[in-house]
């Protein structure tokens, strides 16, 4: 409970620091909105010139888009900390984190809150309602949990990525870019449902980096493609993937020795 209300304090800080300036903060949240907002007009426009891709329809492309795009904006929004995290490393700022008596982790993570992604979030949250709407899901409790399983799954997922990308840090002081392929990266593949791409494609988004546990297979249990309880669940086996990034951080902060800086 502590930690829980230390981190509250962490994200209340950055909140009225993001506000103190309000103009600015409300235009570069429409501006976050219309960036992503572009990606489903793509979408749009691509669906006017063909009926159906791999078989799927225009509301279930925008449906897995939306779903997609909400989780990876509220994992940048609460884990900002990890993906800027080389920059602590370089300047030495993560010296003093050691020597507190709180965890590395929620340091981090309370070192950064980027609130002006709500506008991404709000682009996701439109997307995926309105393909809801569009769809004409037929919604019982179990649907409705699949949705919120494939929200924590989601950020979870993309999360550890993130934690992955810091913990490289340790070992190279700069970020390494190829960690966009899987963060920034899996959002743009996940405009998509990733059965498109390929059963092997399908298998390592199954079992190596699990994207399509928050997006594909859930999501076709929604949509009424596919039947059985067990789907239900699956994007709760994504919050596993975290178990392997965290320790990867812990192996990294062991090996820490500094910036010299």
């Amino acid at each position: 409970m502590n930690s829980l209300r230390l981190y509250a304090q962490y994200v209340s800080i950055h909140i009225k620091s993001a506000l103190q300036y309000k103009v600015s903060f409300f235009l570069t949240v429409i501006g976050q909105f219309f960036i992503s907002f572009s990606v489903f007009l793509g979408i749009y426009f691509m669906f006017q010139r063909f009926p159906s891709v791999k078989g799927y329809t225009y509301e279930e492309v925008i449906l897995c888009f939306g779903i997609m795009l909400l989780e990876f904006s509220i994992a940048e929004m609460v884990v900002r900390g990890f993906d800027q995290f080389s920059s602590m490393v370089k300047m030495g700022e993560f010296d003093r984190v050691l020597v507190r008596p709180r965890s590395s982790v929620l340091q981090v993570l309370g070192s950064k809150f980027e609130l002006s992604r709500l506008g991404k979030i709000l682009q996701g949250v439109v997307v995926f309602v309105y393909a809801i709407r569009a769809a004409d899901v037929s919604w019982n409790g179990w649907k409705i949990a699949t949705v919120i399983f494939m929200i924590v799954g989601g950020v979870s997922l993309f999360s550890g990525l993130f934690m992955i990308y810091a913990a490289l840090c340790f070992f190279t002081l700069e970020g390494l870019e190829f960690m966009n392929v899987f963060t920034d990266g899996g959002r743009e593949f996940g405009r998509y449902p990733i059965g498109i791409y390929g059963k092997r494609i399908l298998q390592f988004c199954t079992f190596v980096v699990p994207y399509a546990l928050v997006q594909f297979y859930p999501a076709m249990y929604v949509m009424g493609r596919e039947d059985g309880i067990g789907y239900v669940f699956l994007p709760l086996l994504a919050c596993l993937f975290l178990l392997p990034c965290y320790v990867l951080w812990r192996v990294g902060v062991r090996h820490y020795q500094s910036s010299g800086s």
